[in-house]
Protein backbone atom coordinates (compact mmCIF):
# COMPACT_ATOMS: atom_id res chain seq x y z
CA UNK A 1 0.00 0.00 0.00
CA UNK A 2 1.28 3.44 -0.93
CA UNK A 3 2.35 5.84 1.90
CA UNK A 4 0.31 8.57 1.98
CA UNK A 5 2.13 11.61 1.54
CA UNK A 6 1.86 14.29 3.88
CA UNK A 7 0.09 18.46 2.70
CA UNK A 8 3.42 20.05 3.69
CA UNK A 9 3.01 23.67 5.13
CA UNK A 10 4.53 26.64 3.67
CA UNK A 11 7.43 28.65 5.23
CA UNK A 12 5.44 31.47 7.46
CA UNK A 13 3.52 28.49 8.68
CA UNK A 14 6.37 26.07 9.61
CA UNK A 15 8.27 29.28 11.31
CA UNK A 16 4.44 29.89 13.30
CA UNK A 17 4.37 26.70 14.61
CA UNK A 18 7.85 26.58 15.32
CA UNK A 19 7.88 29.41 17.27
CA UNK A 20 4.74 28.36 19.15
CA UNK A 21 6.35 24.81 19.69
CA UNK A 22 9.56 26.42 21.24
CA UNK A 23 7.16 28.80 23.39
CA UNK A 24 5.16 26.10 25.12
CA UNK A 25 8.72 24.13 25.60
CA UNK A 26 10.04 26.69 27.19
CA UNK A 27 7.07 27.15 29.53
CA UNK A 28 7.02 22.84 29.84
CA UNK A 29 10.66 22.53 31.51
CA UNK A 30 9.71 24.34 34.31
CA UNK A 31 7.88 21.17 35.61
CA UNK A 32 11.28 19.68 35.64
CA UNK A 33 12.12 21.88 38.59
CA UNK A 34 9.38 22.43 40.47
CA UNK A 35 9.69 18.97 42.36
CA UNK A 36 13.46 19.99 43.20
CA UNK A 37 11.84 22.98 44.86
CA UNK A 38 9.85 21.24 46.86
CA UNK A 39 11.52 18.38 47.59
CA UNK A 40 9.32 17.44 50.90
CA UNK A 41 5.94 17.85 49.21
CA UNK A 42 4.66 14.16 48.17
CA UNK A 43 4.28 13.48 44.00
CA UNK A 44 0.65 14.07 44.27
CA UNK A 45 0.13 17.48 45.60
CA UNK A 46 2.52 18.57 42.85
CA UNK A 47 0.34 17.03 40.25
CA UNK A 48 -3.34 17.80 41.60
CA UNK A 49 -2.05 21.20 42.94
CA UNK A 50 -0.49 22.36 39.37
CA UNK A 51 -3.77 21.37 37.86
CA UNK A 52 -5.80 22.60 40.43
CA UNK A 53 -4.61 25.84 39.82
CA UNK A 54 -5.03 25.50 36.01
CA UNK A 55 -8.32 24.55 36.81
CA UNK A 56 -9.25 27.56 38.59
CA UNK A 57 -7.25 29.72 35.72
CA UNK A 58 -9.37 28.35 33.39
CA UNK A 59 -12.52 28.80 35.24
CA UNK A 60 -11.21 32.38 35.67
CA UNK A 61 -11.02 32.91 32.08
CA UNK A 62 -14.18 31.06 30.69
CA UNK A 63 -16.30 33.80 31.23
CA UNK A 64 -14.71 35.73 27.96
CA UNK A 65 -14.72 32.81 25.82
CA UNK A 66 -18.08 31.83 26.91
CA UNK A 67 -20.11 31.73 23.53
CA UNK A 68 -16.92 29.83 21.77
CA UNK A 69 -17.05 27.27 24.76
CA UNK A 70 -21.10 26.53 24.56
CA UNK A 71 -20.18 25.51 20.82
CA UNK A 72 -18.32 22.36 21.89
CA UNK A 73 -20.14 19.32 21.52
CA UNK A 74 -20.51 16.69 23.83
CA UNK A 75 -17.39 14.19 21.91
CA UNK A 76 -15.30 18.03 22.40
CA UNK A 77 -15.70 18.19 26.26
CA UNK A 78 -15.28 13.96 26.10
CA UNK A 79 -12.14 14.50 24.68
CA UNK A 80 -11.16 16.88 26.59
CA UNK A 81 -11.61 15.10 29.80
CA UNK A 82 -9.39 11.93 28.44
CA UNK A 83 -6.67 14.55 27.64
CA UNK A 84 -6.69 16.02 30.36
CA UNK A 85 -6.74 12.54 32.71
CA UNK A 86 -4.01 11.12 30.75
CA UNK A 87 -2.05 14.43 29.47
CA UNK A 88 -1.91 16.06 32.34
CA UNK A 89 -2.82 14.40 35.84
CA UNK A 90 -1.08 11.11 35.19
CA UNK A 91 1.85 12.69 33.39
CA UNK A 92 2.87 15.05 36.17
CA UNK A 93 1.97 12.45 38.80
CA UNK A 94 4.45 9.63 37.25
CA UNK A 95 7.04 12.40 36.26
CA UNK A 96 7.04 14.30 39.73
CA UNK A 97 7.17 10.91 41.09
CA UNK A 98 9.78 9.66 39.27
CA UNK A 99 12.15 12.65 39.76
CA UNK A 100 11.35 12.05 43.75
CA UNK A 101 12.29 8.57 43.52
CA UNK A 102 15.29 8.81 41.14
CA UNK A 103 16.70 12.19 41.04
CA UNK A 104 16.03 14.56 38.17
CA UNK A 105 18.99 13.49 36.04
CA UNK A 106 17.52 9.41 35.13
CA UNK A 107 13.56 10.86 34.69
CA UNK A 108 15.22 13.88 32.63
CA UNK A 109 16.63 11.05 30.26
CA UNK A 110 13.80 8.94 29.80
CA UNK A 111 11.61 12.03 28.53
CA UNK A 112 14.20 13.27 26.81
CA UNK A 113 13.59 10.58 24.24
CA UNK A 114 10.06 11.89 23.52
CA UNK A 115 10.65 14.29 20.64
CA UNK A 116 12.17 10.79 18.85
CA UNK A 117 8.91 8.72 20.08
CA UNK A 118 6.54 10.78 19.06
CA UNK A 119 7.69 11.65 15.66
CA UNK A 120 8.45 8.18 15.20
CA UNK A 121 4.81 6.82 16.92
CA UNK A 122 3.05 9.58 14.97
CA UNK A 123 4.79 8.99 11.42
CA UNK A 124 2.95 5.29 11.28
CA UNK A 125 -0.01 7.46 10.68
CA UNK A 126 -1.87 8.92 7.69
CA UNK A 127 0.47 11.88 7.17
CA UNK A 128 3.26 9.55 7.00
CA UNK A 129 6.78 11.69 5.91
CA UNK A 130 9.21 9.21 3.82
CA UNK A 131 11.58 7.83 6.44
CA UNK A 132 14.70 8.68 4.43
CA UNK A 133 13.82 12.58 5.00
CA UNK A 134 12.21 11.97 8.47
CA UNK A 135 15.79 9.68 10.14
CA UNK A 136 18.13 12.20 9.94
CA UNK A 137 16.64 14.52 11.96
CA UNK A 138 16.09 11.75 14.57
CA UNK A 139 19.18 10.53 14.34
CA UNK A 140 20.65 14.32 15.31
CA UNK A 141 18.41 14.65 18.15
CA UNK A 142 19.05 10.75 19.38
CA UNK A 143 22.71 11.73 19.30
CA UNK A 144 22.00 14.92 21.55
CA UNK A 145 19.84 13.49 23.60
CA UNK A 146 22.41 10.95 24.51
CA UNK A 147 25.45 13.55 25.06
CA UNK A 148 23.37 15.38 26.77
CA UNK A 149 22.10 12.66 29.49
CA UNK A 150 25.71 11.19 29.66
CA UNK A 151 26.55 14.70 31.37
CA UNK A 152 23.70 14.02 33.64
CA UNK A 153 23.69 10.48 34.36
CA UNK A 154 27.28 11.44 35.79
CA UNK A 155 25.59 14.02 38.72
CA UNK A 156 23.38 10.73 39.89
CA UNK A 157 24.44 11.13 43.95
CA UNK A 158 24.43 7.44 44.33
CA UNK A 159 22.50 7.84 47.77
CA UNK A 160 19.06 6.72 46.58
CA UNK A 161 18.04 2.74 46.59
CA UNK A 162 18.42 0.36 43.81
CA UNK A 163 14.54 -0.24 44.69
CA UNK A 164 13.69 3.56 44.29
CA UNK A 165 15.98 3.98 41.00
CA UNK A 166 14.29 0.98 39.41
CA UNK A 167 10.15 2.50 40.82
CA UNK A 168 11.79 6.02 39.42
CA UNK A 169 12.80 4.31 35.81
CA UNK A 170 9.37 2.37 35.52
CA UNK A 171 7.19 5.56 36.34
CA UNK A 172 9.22 7.90 33.90
CA UNK A 173 8.66 5.07 30.92
CA UNK A 174 4.91 5.74 32.36
CA UNK A 175 4.95 9.30 32.08
CA UNK A 176 6.93 8.84 28.46
CA UNK A 177 3.99 6.61 27.24
CA UNK A 178 1.41 8.55 28.76
CA UNK A 179 2.70 12.17 26.56
CA UNK A 180 3.25 10.07 23.61
CA UNK A 181 -0.18 9.65 23.75
CA UNK A 182 -1.32 12.49 24.41
CA UNK A 183 0.05 15.15 21.88
CA UNK A 184 -0.82 12.59 18.87
CA UNK A 185 -4.35 12.40 19.92
CA UNK A 186 -4.45 16.24 20.76
CA UNK A 187 -3.14 16.94 17.22
CA UNK A 188 -5.51 14.54 15.49
CA UNK A 189 -8.67 15.71 17.36
CA UNK A 190 -7.52 19.41 16.51
CA UNK A 191 -7.05 18.58 12.52
CA UNK A 192 -10.86 17.11 12.51
CA UNK A 193 -11.96 20.49 14.22
CA UNK A 194 -10.20 23.19 12.30
CA UNK A 195 -12.75 26.06 13.28
CA UNK A 196 -11.69 24.94 17.16
CA UNK A 197 -9.62 27.81 18.91
CA UNK A 198 -6.88 26.79 20.11
CA UNK A 199 -7.24 29.31 23.97
CA UNK A 200 -10.77 27.71 23.32
CA UNK A 201 -9.50 24.29 23.77
CA UNK A 202 -7.03 25.22 26.22
CA UNK A 203 -9.55 26.56 28.39
CA UNK A 204 -11.85 23.46 27.74
CA UNK A 205 -8.94 21.17 28.83
CA UNK A 206 -8.36 23.56 32.15
CA UNK A 207 -12.68 23.29 33.07
CA UNK A 208 -12.72 19.68 32.68
CA UNK A 209 -9.36 19.28 34.64
CA UNK A 210 -10.64 21.00 37.69
CA UNK A 211 -12.90 18.33 39.06
CA UNK A 212 -10.57 15.90 38.33
CA UNK A 213 -7.81 17.96 40.00
CA UNK A 214 -10.25 18.06 43.37
CA UNK A 215 -11.08 14.74 43.37
CA UNK A 216 -7.46 13.96 43.50
CA UNK A 217 -6.73 16.41 45.75
CA UNK A 218 -9.83 15.28 48.41
CA UNK A 219 -8.34 11.55 47.94
CA UNK A 220 -4.72 12.97 48.95
CA UNK A 221 -6.21 14.66 51.66
CA UNK A 222 -8.25 11.60 52.99
CA UNK A 223 -5.35 9.82 52.72
CA UNK A 224 -2.95 12.07 54.94
CA UNK A 225 -5.53 12.73 57.36
CA UNK A 226 -4.13 11.62 60.33
CA UNK A 227 -1.02 10.36 59.08
CA UNK A 228 2.97 12.20 60.24
CA UNK A 229 5.03 13.56 58.12
CA UNK A 230 2.94 15.85 55.94
CA UNK A 231 1.02 18.87 57.04
CA UNK A 232 -2.30 18.49 54.16
CA UNK A 233 -3.29 20.79 52.66
CA UNK A 234 -0.37 23.55 51.89
CA UNK A 235 2.60 21.66 53.94
CA UNK A 236 5.69 23.26 55.25
CA UNK A 237 6.56 25.74 52.86
CA UNK A 238 3.19 27.15 52.03
CA UNK A 239 3.53 30.60 50.14
CA UNK A 240 6.11 29.04 47.93
CA UNK A 241 3.73 25.72 47.17
CA UNK A 242 1.18 28.42 46.26
CA UNK A 243 3.29 30.37 44.21
CA UNK A 244 4.61 27.49 42.48
CA UNK A 245 1.54 26.01 41.56
CA UNK A 246 0.09 29.01 40.30
CA UNK A 247 3.18 29.66 38.37
CA UNK A 248 2.64 25.66 36.88
CA UNK A 249 -1.46 26.50 36.44
CA UNK A 250 -0.82 29.37 34.41
CA UNK A 251 2.63 29.23 32.20
CA UNK A 252 2.80 25.44 32.15
CA UNK A 253 -0.36 24.36 31.85
CA UNK A 254 -2.75 26.97 29.95
CA UNK A 255 -0.51 29.05 28.09
CA UNK A 256 1.82 26.12 27.03
CA UNK A 257 -1.54 24.27 25.99
CA UNK A 258 -2.71 27.78 23.90
CA UNK A 259 0.65 27.72 22.19
CA UNK A 260 0.95 23.44 21.85
CA UNK A 261 -2.28 23.57 20.43
CA UNK A 262 -1.77 26.42 17.72
CA UNK A 263 1.50 24.26 17.04
CA UNK A 264 -0.48 20.97 16.32
CA UNK A 265 -2.82 22.31 14.29
CA UNK A 266 -0.16 24.33 11.87
CA UNK A 267 2.29 21.15 11.92
CA UNK A 268 2.69 18.01 10.74
CA UNK A 269 2.23 15.66 14.16
CA UNK A 270 5.90 13.83 13.46
CA UNK A 271 7.40 17.18 13.04
CA UNK A 272 5.61 18.31 16.44
CA UNK A 273 6.71 15.86 17.98
CA UNK A 274 9.99 16.64 17.40
CA UNK A 275 9.60 19.78 18.81
CA UNK A 276 9.40 18.62 22.08
CA UNK A 277 12.63 18.64 22.45
CA UNK A 278 12.46 22.37 23.40
CA UNK A 279 11.19 21.37 26.53
CA UNK A 280 13.98 18.75 27.18
CA UNK A 281 16.32 22.02 26.58
CA UNK A 282 14.40 24.37 28.56
CA UNK A 283 14.64 21.31 31.66
CA UNK A 284 18.44 21.08 31.28
CA UNK A 285 18.79 24.82 30.97
CA UNK A 286 16.43 24.92 34.34
CA UNK A 287 18.65 22.63 36.08
CA UNK A 288 21.84 24.24 35.58
CA UNK A 289 20.40 27.47 36.58
CA UNK A 290 18.92 26.07 40.03
CA UNK A 291 22.16 24.29 40.27
CA UNK A 292 24.26 27.66 39.53
CA UNK A 293 26.29 25.62 37.28
CA UNK A 294 27.89 25.97 33.69
CA UNK A 295 26.97 23.03 31.59
CA UNK A 296 29.95 21.23 30.04
CA UNK A 297 31.49 20.17 26.89
CA UNK A 298 29.51 17.35 26.31
CA UNK A 299 26.06 18.73 27.37
CA UNK A 300 27.13 21.68 25.16
CA UNK A 301 27.87 19.66 21.91
CA UNK A 302 24.57 17.55 22.98
CA UNK A 303 22.43 20.48 23.04
CA UNK A 304 24.05 21.84 19.91
CA UNK A 305 23.14 18.89 17.99
CA UNK A 306 19.83 19.13 19.58
CA UNK A 307 18.97 22.26 17.98
CA UNK A 308 20.41 20.85 14.83
CA UNK A 309 18.23 18.30 14.98
CA UNK A 310 14.94 20.63 15.25
CA UNK A 311 16.50 22.32 12.29
CA UNK A 312 16.92 19.62 10.12
CA UNK A 313 13.50 18.18 10.97
CA UNK A 314 11.82 21.37 10.19
CA UNK A 315 13.80 21.33 6.65
CA UNK A 316 12.37 17.53 5.77
CA UNK A 317 8.87 19.06 6.45
CA UNK A 318 9.23 22.09 4.16
CA UNK A 319 7.84 21.86 0.19
CA UNK A 320 10.13 21.19 -1.77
Amino acid sequence: MRTLRPELPDHSVLVDGVACAMGAGLLWGLVFVVPLMLPDYPPAMLSFGRYLGFGVIALLLAWADLPRLQQLQQQDWLMAGELALVGNLLYYLFLSAAIQLAGAPLPTMLIGTLPVVIAVVANFGAEALPWRRLLPSLAVISTGIALVNSHEMALLDGQRSHHDHLLGVLLAIAAVVAWTWYPIRNSRWLRQRPALASGTWAIAQGLVTLPLAVIGMTVTGLYFRGRSGFEFPLGPQALRYIGLMLTLGLCASWLGTLLWNRASKLLPTALAGQMIVFETLAAFAYAFIWRGVFPGNTALIGIALLIAGVLLGVRAFRPA
